[in-house]
């Protein structure tokens, strides 16, 4: 009875098993806190760059194709170009809409498809 009291009570090599526990639960923290990092700056980068496009759409020599372009490659350069594939144009009374449907990211750049919508609008530029 009195050695396993001892053995209990014995603490020698409770430091590196510690250190382990500790250190993975701040390796975790630090990998998740960097994931939300990246998601916000891709819902950024998406949400700017469909307002670029929606105002380069408004301009009054200006197609909304073209505004759908610039929107897909400020995306493509900022992020990846698979961000951009579902990228809308639209005329919504007198102001122009800009939709973006992309991922998500949940795991490094993968995750969740056209779980992220991001919507812009400028007002129509006329010449008359």
């Amino acid at each position: 009875m009195r050695r396993l009291r001892r053995a209990l009570d014995d603490e020698e090599g409770s430091s590196p098993v510690e250190f382990v526990l500790v250190g993975g639960l701040l390796t975790l923290l630090t990998v998740a806190v960097l994931q939300l990092a990246l998601a916000v700056y891709v819902r950024n980068v998406v949400h700017d760059a469909a307002v670029e496009g929606a105002f380069h759409a408004a301009l009054a020599d200006t197609s909304l194709a073209d505004g759908a372009a610039r929107t897909r490659d400020l995306i493509g350069r900022a992020v990846a170009t698979s961000y951009a594939e579902d990228v809308t144009a639209v005329e919504h009374g007198e102001t122009v809409r800009v939709t973006v449907r992309t991922t998500l990211p949940l795991l490094g750049l993968w995750g969740s498809s056209r779980a992220l919508e991001v919507t812009a609008d400028a007002p129509s530029e006329s010449l008359g």
